[in-house]
């Protein structure tokens, strides 16, 4: 049974427990989100694609303004405190939207409508950061190689059952009653994170080897200040380069959304029926994703490497985008979207994640969330303006495949760098005899 496990899907025995609590975890964020994502791209369409772009740049805001209050807490708080805290915020303003659903439905329109954009694009990435975070605090280098990817198989498991959810009971329940399963999702994915945090003893024997996950005393306050984050990415040429990559991919992804809300936005002007073709896109992805998460990732990062994974979704931008240019259909539009996103999902994205197991832990959750937010909003609001540019100047689907091309190049370069650079810190960490990433051992001074 062992070697069925490891040969197959690349884990231990004594990994089952924290794989199924980390996947149970993922599979509740992603219940949630896809829950909601459909009801919120639709209700940015109302006021106009341009309104969207310009939602963007309100998301970067108010973006910039809840990164200091995260590492506040994160500073303050032990880390099953914090996160909980940012669950439970997420949870209030839920509450709050389903009784405006409820008990005032006449003042919900276009600006409210604004008001649940900007925040479910701000809480959408919190919620995602703070789980990816907690997996590379929880795991080590060569356990997030291996595991990563099956852990991530939750997640989609989620994405697909939201999805469904969203297809298929929104006109049934209703919006309000949406939010609340939103809010049954988030508590407990609060409950499976506290089980997989307390499920490591908070004192063990020293670390035999890679394999052995990072030993952390639950009840440490991580210390430093709010803005912490921000200022280990301006010294770190590594957090750098991991800032530079988020950025690309967000410029990439709202390329591509961008052209998926006009594609669909051509189709009519009905609220429920572009709901109800973004969740069905969402669920094809889904599936896609899927099927490469469990017979793909764990294997290709193992065996391949971090620099190769990194490398693979720029040449499925590269390649999407010119047989996009030369296509220009809807049905061509979602076969390119959902590779890029099985392949982003399943594979790019466990990959990436396993670039934050060689620093410290104060930049695992600070560091992280100002890249993982603000600089991705921030690639989001410069996408949206130059897509918005090039449609201004009439220039369709070829003058956006000359712009995504050549920085899919850069992209692919940055990610061999970023995966070549992650082995050096691993390796220099061993050679000092300090596990990467480990509670009590601040990064190796070449990660700043």
């Amino acid at each position: 049974m062992a070697d069925i496990l490891y040969r197959h899907f690349n884990m231990r025995r004594s990994e089952i427990l924290p794989i199924l609590l980390a996947a149970l975890y993922f599979f509740f964020i992603l219940t949630t989100l896809m829950v909601l994502r459909p009801t919120r791209d639709a209700l940015g369409m109302e006021s106009g694609i341009d309104t969207v772009r310009w939602l963007f740049m309100g998301t970067l805001v108010l973006t910039l303004f809840v990164n200091p209050l995260f590492g506040w807490l994160v500073s303050r708080f032990r880390r099953l405190v914090f996160i909980s805290l940012t669950h439970a915020v997420f949870i209030g303003c839920l509450f709050a939207f389903c009784a405006l659903l409820l008990f005032a439905p006449d003042v919900v329109g276009r600006n409210t409508g604004r008001v649940f954009y900007v925040w479910m694009s701000v809480f959408n990435l919190f919620l995602t950061m703070v789980f990816w975070a907690l997996m590379a605090d929880r795991f080590s280098l060569e356990q997030s190689k291996r595991l990563f990817g099956i852990i991530a198989v939750g997640g989609t498991t989620g994405a697909i059952f939201g999805s469904w959810i969203a297809w298929t009971l929104a006109e049934m329940i209703g919006a309000a009653m949406l939010l609340l399963v939103a809010s049954a999702c988030v508590i407990l994915a609060t409950c499976a994170a506290w089980a997989l945090a307390l499920l490591q003893p908070e004192q063990a024997q020293p670390q035999r080897s890679p394999d052995d996950p990072p030993v952390v005393n639950e009840r440490a306050i991580i210390g430093g200040a709010a803005w912490d984050g921000a200022r280990a990415v301006l010294r770190s040429p590594y957090l750098m380069g991991i800032a530079g990559y988020i950025l690309i991919l967000a410029v990439i992804v709202t390329f591509i959304y961008f052209t998926r809300l006009q594609m669909v936005a051509d189709l009519g002007d009905d609220t429920d029926m572009r709901a109800g073709v973004f969740a069905q896109i969402d669920l094809i992805t889904q599936l896609a994703t899927l099927f490469l998460q469990l017979l793909v990732t764990g294997h290709l990062i193992r065996r391949l490497g971090v620099p190769f994974t990194l490398a693979l979704l720029p040449v499925t931008v590269a390649l999407g985008f010119i047989g996009l240019a030369i296509i220009g259909s809807l049905a061509a539009l979602i076969v390119f979207e959902a590779v890029y996103r099985a392949v982003q999902r399943a594979i790019t994205r466990p990959a990436r994640e396993t670039l934050w197991t060689v620093v410290s832990r104060e930049e695992k959750y600070k560091a992280k969330a100002f890249i993982d937010t603000f600089i991705y909003r921030g690639g989001d609001a410069v996408g949206a303006q130059t897509e918005g540019l090039l449609a201004r100047l009439g220039m369709g689907l070829y003058a956006l495949a000359a712009v995504a091309v050549p920085l899919a190049v850069v992209w692919g370069v940055l990610g061999i760098w970023l995966g070549r650079r992650q082995a050096r810190l691993a390796e220099e960490a061993r050679v000092d005899d300090v596990p990467p990433g480990d509670t009590d051992a601040t990064a190796p001074e070449a990660a700043r």
